[in-house]
């Protein structure tokens, strides 16, 4: 009932209510647009093929994250694959570039610069996949009613409509929704898919003995366990006290009061797994577009398999890279260190100043590694688990589950904070109204 009571106090906000009505309706029309499949294909011969070969683990993954897209082959295939892959791009390009770090570092303005110019590499890469994808379609016989340069151009349009689109969709969850838009298209694609994963698994039971009775109970007990530490990781903090000299102005008395600064074990989030996610991606469909052309490719199309150790080891460095590198751009130990100084604060033992910055820069490799050490190894586990017991569904997968939880907690964090903020104590928490009015 306290739980109840607690969710009911997030529609009593007027502005918060109107964030999330907003949310859920962009998940309506981008569902909407995951049922509309491109014309001309044979989306029954496509539905029996699609998952067979040598990349069925992959493309299955791949349309994970598509919410089912790709296997109906309908106009938003592509997801948000292509904007992900040029926000990565633009991240690397600022640390390389110093005119667009530069740009970063105006504020406002240099960041709209900069979102423009992800638009356009956007674009430009929704051609690339979408036409990508027509021809690789388009070589399997029996999909393609007519092929020929008419479909190919239809389809790479469509596609790159749809990518644009989606695109557009995230960046209004941004401005008038709740949470973070790209991350919670993903969220949508992948919850989508949890019911008929679900249905899976009580069919499978229905039909199988009790050994698969067994394995699915003990896939549960873990997936749940999984739940629990993934939230217990992802709430792990180190605090670093920071103490504040007194200050004499007049007849007051200012400062001499500790507080703490809240170091995450996990300071970049589900970022690095997705930005994996969609770079690996890259990498694999162009060798599986080379080698239907080439045989010598075959052996690197097999290396590459989804599942295969190379690719669980190329998936975990990725995780890894990108943790420690988006952890790096969130967070400057030096623009810190002069912030506390500047305020007139300094942590116990430790001068202010650059040994102050460094002692920051240190307590951050300390706590990241650990920390990306376990994304890439929740994300890969269970995918060595799937090669094990081939029969269970894909949403198991630790990048989905990664996914799922931290998209919710931030999403949770969000909302509790724009409930404390108009006096209420918090849907997570008691619920109860602080002060006389909850709008």
């Amino acid at each position: 009932m306290v739980i109840l009571k607690n969710f009911k106090n997030i529609f009593l906000v007027s502005e918060l209510r109107k964030k999330i009505f907003f949310t859920l309706g962009v998940f309506a029309i981008y569902r909407l647009g995951t049922h509309i499949p491109i014309p001309g294909i044979n989306t029954q011969v496509f539905g029996k093929l699609f998952g067979t070969g040598a990349f069925s683990g992959f493309l299955t993954h791949l349309d994970l994250f598509a919410g089912g897209a790709l296997k109906r082959f309908a106009i938003f295939a592509l997801g948000m694959g292509p904007y992900i892959n040029a926000s990565i791009m633009f991240q690397l390009l600022m640390v390389m570039i110093p005119s667009l770090e530069a740009l970063a570092k105006e504020g406002e303005q240099g960041r709209k610069v900069i979102n423009q110019y992800t638009r356009y590499l956007t674009f430009g890469l929704s051609i690339l996949y979408g036409f990508g994808t027509a021809v690789a379609v388009e070589r399997v016989p029996g999909i393609v009613l007519s092929p020929g340069w008419g479909f190919r151009l239809t389809t790479t349009i469509i596609l790159s409509v749809g990518a644009l689109f989606i695109m557009w969709l995230g960046e209004q969850i941004n401005a008038h929704g709740i949470g973070n838009g790209s991350s919670m298209i993903i969220f949508a694609s992948i919850i989508s898919l949890m019911p008929g994963a679900i249905l899976k698994i009580l069919e499978k039971i229905r039909l199988g003995g009790a050994e698969d009775f067994l394995w699915t109970a003990i896939l549960i007990a873990l997936s749940l366990l999984a739940v629990g530490f993934v939230i217990f990781m992802e709430r792990g903090e180190r605090w670093i006290p920071i103490q504040y000299a007194r200050r004499v102005m007049g007849q007051k008395v200012y400062g001499g009061q500790s507080s703490y600064i809240p170091l995450k074990l996990n300071s970049a989030g589900v970022v690095p797994v997705i930005f994996a996610s969609a770079l690996m991606s890259a990498p694999v469909m162009i060798v599986a577009m080379i080698a239907s052309w080439v045989p010598a490719f075959k052996v690197v199309e097999e290396w590459l398999r989804y599942g295969t150790v190379l690719n669980h080891v190329m998936i975990a460095g990725l995780i890894m890279f990108f943790s420690f590198f988006y952890t790096a751009i969130i967070f400057n130990p030096v623009e810190l260190a002069d912030n506390i100084r500047k305020s007139g604060g300094f942590v116990p033992g430790i001068r202010p100043g650059k040994r102050t910055a460094d002692f920051f820069d240190y307590v951050l490799t300390r706590i990241g590694f650990p920390g990306s050490l376990y994304l890439a190894l929740l994300a890969i586990l269970p995918g060595i688990i799937y090669g094990f017991l081939p029969y269970l569904p894909t949403m198991f997968d630790g990048i989905s589950l990664l996914i799922v939880i931290g998209v919710a907690m931030d999403t949770s964090s969000q909302i509790e904070a724009q409930l404390i903020e108009r006096r209420y104590e918090g849907f997570l928490s008691s619920g109860k109204l602080k002060g006389r009015f909850g709008r």
